[in-house]
């Protein structure tokens, strides 16, 4: 049998009912995006690894962060001193890992601060007693790849790459897409038209195939692979942006917006767009996976940037050399993890910014 609020009770009710209307829809969203425990988690964790990677210089450097000799200290992460500052016979940047350079550093007095992992996205390791790629080690942690170099530094590197080059992608094509997307839908008609099958036109390209044209011409680089990426992308966002404004441009409050004078551009970006960016706002992580998937699938095939960390390129080097298992399995539990992370961020954003849920 249900029981009536006593007087004290609806009372103490009262204020936490009123600090929950007086939120803004923002406010909600993201009270709604913090209760779902997995896609906030997963928010922090992202944050931690995108941190750690942006600072990998920091992290995993074949440089020490500073070192002290003979009374001065130095920081060879700046700028590397010569070998002969301490002791050695050439005037070449100082090889830190030259067994010579290490004896020197282990005398009383002299000091060497090292990052973490001691060794550089493309450092080899020329005093190394196993052929590469070799076994994780005390000196490799998880190894060493086809070509010598130390697997935590290309993975940590690689990361990187692959979330900037997401970020950067999905930034631009979200950018083109919200900007087509809205003129459609805002001024319908033959405007609409006109884009509908410049669209159509434009999808019947075979993106690959002009990728691989493009290679051929260009030498392959992060800002040319974002672009061409970003000249398609934008095509499956503008679809749900010219939507939303299809159904906004009709109502009341852009009605009395127009009557008032304002511009079309002011309608467009003050009243409408913020109520018509819940679409491309739920579909910012998935649009980046995707992003990476592509970025991934290219350096696996060679077409990607030469020269570069990539987690495509040691996929394919795993492929090449299938007993080094060290290559293939922490590069695909880093892509499984990322992706992961992503999806949980997406479907906390879906459901925080569903008006359904209380």
């Amino acid at each position: 049998m249900a029981t009536l609020a006593t007087p004290a009770e609806a009372q103490s009710a009262a204020p936490a009912a009123r600090r929950v209307t007086s939120l803004s829809p923002n406010q909600r969203a993201w009270a709604r995006f913090r209760r779902n425990k997995l896609g906030f988690v997963s928010l922090i964790v992202f944050g931690v690894l995108l941190f750690v990677s942006l600072f990998a210089d920091v992290f995993s450097n074949d440089r020490p962060l500073a070192a002290r000799y003979e009374g001065n200290w130095y920081f060879p992460i700046f700028s590397n001193p010569p070998e002969t500052t301490f002791g050695g016979d050439f005037g070449t940047a100082t090889e830190w890992s030259d067994p010579l350079i290490e004896s020197q550093f282990r005398k009383p007095g002299n000091l060497a601060i090292n990052t973490i992992n001691k060794w550089g996205v493309d450092t080899l390791d020329y005093y190394a007693r196993a052929a590469d790629p070799s076994r994780p080690s005390a000196r490799h942690w998880l190894g060493t790849e086809a070509a010598g170099r130390d697997m935590v530094a290309r993975l940590l590197y690689g990361f990187r790459t692959s979330v900037l080059f997401g970020l950067a992608l999905t930034f631009v094509a979200t950018l083109l897409g919200i900007l087509i997307g809205a003129i459609q839908g805002y001024f319908a008609g033959r405007v609409d038209l006109f884009w509908q099958r410049v669209i159509e036109i434009w999808n019947s390209i075979p993106e690959l195939y002009l990728l691989i044209i493009i290679a051929a011409i260009f030498p392959p680089t992060i800002p040319l692979l974002v672009i061409l990426f970003a000249l398609f992308g934008w095509i499956g966002l503008s679809d749900y942006v010219r939507a939303e404004f299809l159904r906004n441009r009709n109502l009341e409050f852009v009605k009395a917006a127009r009557a008032m004078g304002l511009s079309n551009v002011q309608i467009m970006w003050r009243h409408i767009l913020p109520n018509s960016i819940t679409p491309v706002i739920t579909f910012l992580p998935f649009r980046m996976s995707a992003a990476v998937v592509f970025l991934t699938a290219l350096d696996f095939l060679g077409l990607g940037v030469p020269n570069t960390a990539s987690l495509g390129g040691l996929l394919q080097q795993g492929k090449e050399n299938l007993d080094a298992w060290w290559i293939t399995i922490p590069t695909f539990l880093v892509l499984t993890l990322l992706f992961l992370l992503l999806t949980f961020i997406g479907d906390a954003l879906r459901d925080a910014f569903d008006t359904r849920k209380s």
